[in-house]
């Protein structure tokens, strides 16, 4: 699938941000649909089943996370990445488990948006039966944000996913934890350790048969942490 049969629906009520983001979208190939409120919003995305949904987190008439759960409730399994003004958001969007695949914060730069859409093409939706990861007795699918664990599936937070990811592309590789943060929160992050460590410990409680003596994912003490298996 390329560019050019792409769908991107973008929904922001800041009408310069959302020609701004089009406008680039279109030059790089992609089809786009463009709403500035909720209510149209959900009733373009379930018209025209976009690949991808560019869904600001603040809408007038329903907000973006109402929208989501909403079009996920009705069938859609197009990617949603929710654009969030304010880093608190990223942790309402983990608190509401509502369907968003994944975030970028505002303001961001838009050659960024362009890397992380043009990443999805090229490893979500082009791959999106096939990607998963296998250790122990668990299967990780990226792409759902789940984790089958002895044929149970848990569901994983979008940072929570993010993380998994990074260590089971990066197994038994240690991993510090200025670089995990900035694979997992980005360039503009304010976060600190120990937030990390706060996530880490939820991931740990998900995947691991004993979270006080982990056998996958391992501490390494003043560095930052290893996934063996």
């Amino acid at each position: 699938m390329n560019n050019k049969e792409i769908k991107v629906a973008i929904v922001e009520d800041d009408e310069n941000l959302r020609f701004l983001v089009s406008h680039r979208l279109q030059a790089e190939g992609y089809i786009t649909f463009e709403a500035s409120n909720g209510n149209d919003a959900e009733e373009l995305i379930m018209a025209e089943t976009p690949d991808i949904v560019l869904l600001d987190w603040m809408l007038p008439g329903k907000e973006g996370s109402d929208v989501c759960k909403d079009v996920r409730a009705k069938g859609f399994e197009g990617m949603v990445i929710m654009m969030t003004a304010k880093a608190q958001d990223v942790d309402k969007i983990d608190a509401y488990n509502f369907g968003v695949s994944d975030y970028v914060t505002k303001p961001f730069n838009m050659d960024v948006l362009v890397a992380l859409i043009e990443n999805k093409v090229k490893f979500a939706i082009n791959n999106e039966k096939t990607e998963s990861h296998k250790f122990g007795n668990m299967e990780h699918h990226p792409n759902t944000h789940s984790l089958l664990k002895a044929g149970k599936k848990i569901e994983l937070t979008i940072l929570e996913n993010r993380i998994l990811l990074y260590f089971l592309k990066n197994a038994n590789k240690v991993i510090h934890r200025d670089e995990l943060m900035m694979v997992v929160w980005g360039y503009n992050s304010d976060v600190n350790t120990r937030t990390l460590d706060m996530h880490i410990v939820r991931l740990r409680k998900k995947i691991e048969d004993n979270p006080d003596t982990p056998n996958y994912l391992q501490t390494v003490r003043g560095i930052g942490y290893k996934f063996v298996f």
